[in-house]
């Protein structure tokens, strides 16, 4: 049976997207070529998706459909020479960050690409993926990319443009968020709460009240303030929030991770 989607680099990320596509029958193991250097990592795909492996990269590029990019920005350049020549043509996906359509079409000519963002819940089917089309993408390409990051979570499909604002907000916005589910079990803590019982009620408390906001389309600050009550243990809180620019400090981290998403975009031109 011929190749249907290739992976090139058989990392954390392309082994989320891969088990949810296998999961969802979207494409079966026979169908899958995983590129892999390192052979504890083949093996690892082998006897546990059941996919086929190389350590060639021709092989995987060899898919008559989807062609994955799931490796490290710094060896794009490396993976594209080690293509040349190859005819056949398939849709090349990258989720590389930081690396450009114009730089993925100049290693890639005349082809298909699709440049994409999907974030770490990925790896628990919750992710969100930003999709943004080359030159030659097709709708029916924007289909299967679709389907594909679908597997995964959410997909939403920007300009290009807005690639480096997406890499600042739910790329590096896990991070963030990590952060404030620490901060909010220490603080359990701090009010003498063991620490299990705090992290199972800040982790809770985030992923409820992110449940919340989806399905009732409730602006958060409307939540807010049905929550902060005149005089409150919340207001209280809350007042504490805003003298610590706790707002201010967390638009700030999206903005500068923006910037640097846009300088490593730079770096990836030269």
């Amino acid at each position: 049976m011929s190749i249907r989607l290739g992976i090139i680099g058989g990392g954390v990320m392309a082994e989320a997207i891969l088990s949810r596509l296998l999961k969802k029958n979207i494409y079966s193991p026979e169908t899958v070529l995983v590129s892999e250097p390192q052979s504890q990592r083949r093996n690892f795909w082998v006897n546990t998706y059941g996919v086929k492996v190389s350590e060639d990269n021709r092989e995987a590029a060899r898919a008559t459909e989807v062609l994955i990019l799931a490796v490290k920005p710094q060896i794009l350049e490396q993976v594209v020479n080690s293509l040349l020549g190859i005819p056949e043509k398939p849709l090349i996906i990258s989720i590389l960050a930081g690396v450009t359509l114009n730089r993925l079409e100049m290693g890639f000519p005349d082809r298909p690409v699709i440049r994409t963002m999907p974030n770490t819940p990925a790896t628990v089917g919750q992710g969100i993926t930003a999709i943004a089309p080359g030159r030659h993408a097709e709708p029916e390409h924007l289909a299967v990319a679709r389907d594909i990051f679908a597997a995964v979570g959410s997909v939403v499909e920007v300009p290009e443009a807005l690639m480096d604002a997406v890499t600042g907000l739910s790329g590096s916005g896990p991070a963030f968020v990590a952060l404030m589910v620490e901060a909010l079990s220490d603080g359990g803590v701090a009010a003498g709460l063991p620490r299990a019982i705090a992290s199972q009620l800040a982790i809770e408390t985030v992923l409820g009240t992110a449940t919340l906001l989806k399905e009732s389309a409730i602006h958060p600050g409307e939540l807010k303030d049905r929550v902060t009550s005149p005089g409150g243990t919340t207001i209280a809180g809350v007042r504490q929030l805003e003298k610590g620019s706790f707002r201010s400090t967390i638009i700030e981290a999206v903005v500068a991770a923006y910037h640097r998403a846009k300088d490593l975009g730079r770096s990836s031109e030269k």
